[in-house]
């Protein structure tokens, strides 16, 4: 295959990888919210979550029924498991409409020996997620990646022979996770220009940003794929969220393949991408996180375009590409935003019909009778506590057209079935609470 015919694809882990930002995470209402952004954008592909967790299962069902409804039609939502057959089987119990997957598994002989406490061997490993790979084909995926965990501290020609066997039982695409951001980009190319020459699979590009080089390497990486003949599907989250130091922020290694003198017309992305829609994503992303952006993060920070020094401002008045790179606009950034400064009526979880309706009117949106108006004032004073924050604009939006998809992803039934010695306790009214419990 020819560079010209190869792509570079966006799959946004922020739903998956990013709410496992320690001391954060996102409401289900939240994570809907923002696949209906990353799919409003053309963004390719939002790892949603995880199937075989409980607590996710009614927010992962009815995603796919916005799938199924025609409301999400540009990005695709795939699972994350661990590369185990119980797990892929039991996840696709739990959401039958999955066609996506991704399968994890660890490759270095430092996680092999430091997670299984020398009770694996590399055999054991390929054999586990060759099983994995092929129930997933049997539960009838349509696309199944394979995750080198820690590949950047993986044996790398055991990292070929584990892609070229899972490939042999059914995988598509090889997630290359350099899971504790240890690769530099140099290095980075170096290993999946290998990996993509020699297995001619399609290549993911799954970076973090412990050192600061996650948009370097993944942009490098998918240059790599490219140039070895196949598709790269770069990994991100909005804002660059994520363990730890983060992951590869989704806007900057947007505008690196975009812009940057190495990559400018010269490799292809996804034509479905809209960067328009870059702000209004970053800005709910940061909203719903709880953690502001930073004033000098790429293109969505308040300082990207601000000027000050005498030179700085008298050339960017002249001529705005003396001293920036690419537009404002082209990020959706521009419009003036409205800051309510006089009476101001929210949506709460304690709030009232006529404060309701004023919100909806002031959104242009009616209600047919006096019966639709009270269900969804219900569903909001829910969507207030399930979030635990003033409900948005697209949240309130969202809520009015899908009710019943709102209703289902905020519902989370407890998975409570007592056993053992728990069951005892609970059977026995053990309820002389110890004094130290508040």
């Amino acid at each position: 295959m020819s560079t010209e015919e190869n792509k570079i694809y966006f799959v946004d882990v922020t739903n998956r990888d990013g709410v496992q930002t320690s001391r954060l995470g996102l409401a289900k209402l939240q994570k809907t919210i923002i696949n209906l952004m990353l799919d409003d954008m053309g963004i390719t592909q939002s790892e949603f979550g995880f199937p075989i967790t409980k607590h996710e299962l009614n927010y992962l069902n009815g995603n796919l029924e916005l799938v199924d409804r025609g409301v999400i039609t540009k990005t695709k939502l795939s699972g994350w498991m661990r590369a185990m057959a119980s797990d892929v089987i039991q996840s696709f119990q739990n959401v039958p409409r999955l066609k996506y997957v991704n399968l994890s598994q660890s490759t270095s002989d430092q996680m092999i020996n430091g997670k299984f406490g020398g009770k694996k061997t590399r055999e054991d490993i390929l054999k586990m997620t060759c099983e994995a790979v092929e129930a997933a084909v049997t539960c009838g995926a349509e696309i199944i990646g394979v995750n080198a965990e820690d590949a950047s501290r993986t044996d790398l020609d055991f990292l070929i022979k584990f892609a070229k066997e899972t490939k042999a039982a059914g995988a598509k695409r090889f997630r290359y996770c350099d899971t504790l951001g240890y690769n530099d980009p140099h290095s980075a190319y170096q290993r999946i220009f290998e990996i993509a020459k020699a297995t001619e699979m399609d290549m993911e590009m799954h970076f973090h940003n412990d050192l600061g080089m996650a948009t370097g390497c993944s942009v490098l990486g998918a240059k790599a794929a490219i140039d070895a003949g196949v598709d790269a599907y770069i990994n991100t989250a909005v804002n660059g969220m994520g363990e730890r130091a983060g992951n590869a922020d989704l806007i900057s290694c947007l505008l690196a393949v975009l812009k940057s003198s190495g990559f400018a017309g010269k490799y292809k992305i996804d034509e479905k991408i809209d960067l328009s829609k870059a702000w209004k994503l970053a800005k709910y992303t940061a909203y719903a996180f709880g953690v502001p952006i930073p004033i000098n993060q790429p293109a969505v920070g308040s300082n990207a375009f601000a000027h000050e020094s005498g030179i700085h401002a008298d050339g960017a008045l002249k001529d705005r590409r003396n001293y920036e790179l690419y537009d404002f606009e082209e990020l959706g950034r521009g419009e003036p935003e409205i800051v309510e400064t006089g009476r101001m009526i929210t949506v709460g979880e304690y709030g009232g019909i006529r404060g309701f309706r004023n919100v909806y009117k002031n959104l242009e949106l009616e209600f047919h009778d006096e019966d639709e108006a009270r269900n969804i004032l219900e569903l909001a004073r829910y969507a207030n506590v399930h979030t635990q924050k003033p409900l948005t604009d697209s949240e309130l939006r969202f809520i009015y057209y899908y009710p019943d998809i709102a209703a289902k992803i905020m519902t989370v039934t407890p998975y409570y079935m007592p056993t053992g010695e728990l069951k005892k306790r609970i059977d026995a009214h053990e309820e002389v609470l110890p004094s130290n419990i508040i």
